[in-house]
């Protein structure tokens, strides 16, 4: 493979392609159309093929290999600051041949087609649970101008809608009955749709066997496990488990000098759905130790950081150390074996 570098910056219908045969060196500048940007690709001798980890990026890159090039993504947030004067095409190709050269920063890996068939299915459940809750509280709203106040819970909504609806000495005006019924409807028909995304998550998740050892660790649920595997990909280019907690932000941020180190709260970096389901799985973790009578290790320490710093930091806690057995626990390719708790 030579060392010439090729930088892609990638959009929707034109691709800016920057040329460079050493570093600092920019021989060959093209603006392709979509159409013919894998026919370029297939007349170039194998090298390094450097682009924007933005939409599109994994599929271009696995084109790309099949050529026998070796394609790098970068982040995009790490890119920007090498973009010089006026923001163009062409000064973002430069930008990702600048940053490319960088070794602080660390590439993105680039996801196979299993990988992002779980991330679609989670940001689809995402957005069909926003729009039900987007429903949910307009619907409460509006019956709130009327009198009419719901208890507090989403599976209390549409009961006692349909309940207002169906009774005729109600005081509900009528002119409302219908557009309420049919935003219940919308309401069941998206909760039919998280349903079908879940069974979705769970046949692809049978097929997985890093999924089934994910799950068997306290708090990772299908859920957790199936966007760790899609969003994450694979732990091992994560050199410790502190390492992964940070890229999930769940490390305290430092600010520090001289001999002066200063921890504050976590730097809440990375993905924030991943550290959110992280969150939630150790706070079920923290019910869960509750009604154990003898619990292990890991929920015995909890318990014990919840009685002095509360729930919401000890859930916190749990969840780092939920994110290191994970790293643990995928790097071993080994399942999850609770320790004794300790007198």
């Amino acid at each position: 493979m030579k060392s010439t570098t090729i930088a892609v910056d990638v959009a929707k219908n034109v691709f800016e392609i920057a040329v460079s045969p050493r570093p600092g060196k920019v021989s060959q500048t093209h603006r392709l159309s979509r159409g013919k940007l894998l026919e370029f690709f297939a007349r170039q001798a194998p090298c390094t093929v450097v682009l924007e980890a933005c939409s599109s990026a994994h599929h271009w890159a696995r084109q790309i290999r099949e050529f026998g090039h070796r394609p790098v993504l970068l982040p995009a947030a790490y890119v920007r600051p090498y973009v010089r004067r006026d923001k163009t095409d062409r000064a973002d190709a430069r930008a990702i041949l600048e940053a490319s050269r960088n070794e602080e920063i660390r590439p993105v890996p680039v996801k196979s087609v299993a990988q992002q068939t779980l991330t679609a299915l989670h940001r689809l459940r995402s957005q069909w649970l926003s729009d039900r809750t987007a429903r949910l509280n307009t619907v409460r709203g509006l019956l709130r101008e009327f009198g009419f106040f719901i208890p507090v819970g989403a599976r209390q909504v549409v009961p006692a809608v349909w309940e207002l609806i169906e009774d005729a000495e109600s005081g509900l005006p009528d002119a409302l009955r219908a557009p309420l019924a049919e935003s219940c409807l919308e309401v069941r028909e998206l909760e039919q749709r998280v349903q079908a995304c879940e069974k979705q998550l769970k046949a692809l998740a049978g097929q997985m066997p890093e999924i089934q050892r994910l799950k068997s660790i306290p708090g990772i649920g299908l859920l957790t496990a199936t966007g760790l595997v899609g969003f994450v990909g694979d732990t091992r280019r994560f050199t410790t488990a502190r390492h992964f907690a940070s890229y999930l932000g769940l490390t305290p941020k430092e600010r520090s000098s001289g001999q002066v180190r200063r921890l504050g709260r976590i730097s809440k970096r990375g993905n924030s759905y991943l550290r959110m389901l992280l969150v939630h799985g150790a706070r079920s973790v923290l019910w869960a130790a509750r009604r154990t009578e003898n619990p292990d290790r890991l929920r015995s320490w909890g318990l014990k950081v919840q009685e002095a710093r509360g729930h919401n930091k000890a859930a916190v806690a749990v969840a780092n150390k939920l994110a290191r057995i994970v790293w643990a626990v995928w790097r071993e390719e080994t399942h999850y074996e609770p320790s004794p708790c300790v007198a």
